[in-house]
């Protein structure tokens, strides 16, 4: 019973706007060739970044500063200002969520009524 009642919570999440509006922002962005090689570079620059750090020394500069350039240049993209914001009202509607299966929980420790599983 508490699969089935998890998968139709999953299913009417999946149906909320702001689920949609989440996965419509990433579409679009997959869809820019543009985005997808800075945020490949990014990648290959951050783990050149982490290599050095794990040896205790500093990144050479011009690598941080390709980062911090190839950062700022993605992060200030309309396509990814649009998935930033779809995400936060998603994270709002999980985090509502989670409080309220967090309610439901101390009410149901609370219980003296024994549901069968």
């Amino acid at each position: 019973m508490l699969e089935e009642k998890a998968l139709e919570l999953g299913r009417i999440i999946g149906q909320t706007e702001e689920f949609k509006a989440v996965n419509r922002a990433r579409d679009a962005i997959g869809e820019l060739s543009e985005i997808k090689a800075q945020t490949q570079r990014l990648e290959m620059l951050a783990k050149t970044i982490e290599e050095h750090v794990r040896e205790r020394k500093d990144p050479p500069k011009e690598v941080t500063a390709e980062y911090e350039q190839l950062l700022s240049s993605i992060q200030a993209h309309p396509k990814y200002q649009q998935l930033i914001a779809a995400q936060a009202n998603f994270d709002k509607i999980m985090h509502k969520v989670n409080e309220a299966i967090l309610e439901g929980m101390k009410k149901g420790a609370d219980s003296s009524i024994i549901i069968p599983g």
